[in-house]
């Protein structure tokens, strides 16, 4: 079963409310904390691997906290994801580490790859911002109109 970390999913929770909130400046660990029910030391760890990560910033002094670095529709989930957990993987065996003592008979190792491939597309093309609205966003310049779409009369 593909599953994310606990830690990841305490990553998109506090990246969410950091892009719904935005507009009132940096949020306290302890508020993020408290607001989801999260042990405050484990999201403290969480949010500065998101700093290290790229994707925070860390504010100091009386009004400090976290906010997102960037704007939230250039923040991919992959981007989250990775800065807490590191790379996505399907498997336990990489191209780089061949101690699996099926590595050269291994017949669905490719295949597993390309399955990675294609979610890791998948949570790189999904922004933090489509996690507040839930509505994907695309830039102005690749934006085409929908189709019309008839619905049959009742």
């Amino acid at each position: 079963m593909l599953r994310l970390s606990k830690k990841a999913d305490y990553a998109l929770l506090a990246m969410r409310h950091l892009a719904a909130n935005a507009d009132r400046g940096a949020v306290s660990a302890r508020e993020l904390a408290e607001a989801y029910d999260i042990p405050a030391e484990l999201l403290a760890k969480v949010l500065q691997k998101l700093v290290r990560g790229g994707v925070l910033a860390s504010h100091q002094g009386i009004r400090g906290g976290y906010g997102l670095r960037r704007p939230a529709a250039q923040i991919s989930v992959a981007d989250v994801i990775q800065a807490v957990d590191g790379p996505v993987t399907v498997t336990a065996c990489s191209d780089t580490d061949q101690t699996c003592e099926q590595y050269a008979k291994c017949n669905i190792r490719d295949p597993l790859w390309r399955i990675k491939d294609r979610i890791l597309e998948a949570l790189a093309g999904t922004s933090v911002a489509e996690l507040v609205d839930g509505t994907p966003v695309v830039p102005v310049e690749q934006a085409r109109p929908l189709p019309l779409v008839r619905r049959p009369a009742r």
